[in-house]
């Protein structure tokens, strides 16, 4: 007896409905700036190990650089980039270049605060001060180099402080360095999409009701990027600050609580979404 074509399209239907499930919604959590801080490097390693964030950047001129390796050795799960940097931000807290580039200094040897200008840091920005494309990419080199030396796995690069909108050149010499050291993922060729906060995000509450509206808003199939620094409301974050921004350790403590929140790893669940890190955009397409 023939199986009638009603019949057949009937018994395909479940697997039609299965195979046309969109993909899950995939996340990159990156928490930035490891290496400046004992504290920060503390936090880091808790969102890590007690939440949400998946990759991490490493400051490789920083004071604290030391012990950011030794916890990384200690957590080879969390994928981690080499975070460029030229500047020092914080008004109590200062770190140098590993290279004589005298044109990326101030009168102190000290790199300069900020990366364009600004009304509190008058004639102290990069871009007031005559920086040079070839010190720049020395010290690019170094500071890539020394990462790679203690924390092999290193995935990619990444910048700090918008130092590689300097200029279409730092942008292009960055990008030839990051392929020439086998370092190059980029999260625009995969077509990742940026996210923050959807909402506002001052408070600890603010900043976990603002990161779920902005989960509940992803879409199925998608691949997204959220970036912040976390760290702790204490005495160390309480002695370091940047003119217009001096609350550090309370907005720092909130991106910690959000990246551990309970509520939001729920949500996380609840919508099926994927965590990745930056290395996992590379494996899944192959």
């Amino acid at each position: 007896m023939k199986t009638k074509p009603i019949v057949l399209l009937l018994l395909m239907l479940p697997f039609t409905f299965v195979y046309a499930q969109p993909k899950a919604a995939r996340l990159i959590v990156r928490g930035d700036d490891m290496g400046y801080m004992h504290s920060g490097n503390d936090a880091m390693i808790k969102c890590y190990t007690e939440g949400i964030e998946r990759s991490t950047e490493v400051i490789a001129v920083s004071p604290w650089f030391p012990e950011a390796v030794k916890l990384l050795a200690r957590n080879q799960g969390l994928d981690v980039g080499v975070h460029l940097t030229l500047t020092s931000e914080w008004d109590n807290l200062k770190w140098r270049p590993l290279t004589s580039s005298k044109s990326l200094t101030d009168t102190n040897g000290y790199f300069y605060p900020i990366v364009f200008q600004n009304q509190y840091y008058p004639g102290q920005s990069l871009t007031e001060n005559h920086w040079n494309l070839a010190e720049i990419e020395t010290e690019y080199r170094a500071q890539i180099e020394l990462a790679l030396k203690n924390i092999p796995r290193i995935s990619h690069v990444s910048t700090h402080m918008g130092c590689i909108d300097l200029s279409p050149e730092v942008k292009a010499m960055t990008k030839k360095l990051a392929m020439e050291y086998h370092i190059n993922i980029e999260p625009s060729y995969f077509q990742v999409n940026y996210v923050g906060y959807d909402g506002n995000s001052k408070t600890s509450e603010e900043k976990i009701q603002s990161f779920i509206k902005m989960l509940n808003k992803l879409e199925p199939g998608k691949t997204y990027l959220f970036v912040d620094h976390p760290g702790y409301d204490n005495d160390e974050f309480s002695a370091v600050y940047l003119k217009g921004y001096e609350n550090v350790g309370i907005d720092r403590q909130g991106v910690t609580d959000v990246f551990t929140s309970k509520k939001v790893r729920k949500t996380i669940r609840d919508k099926k979404i994927v965590l990745i890190s930056y290395k996992d955009l590379v494996d899944q397409k192959k």
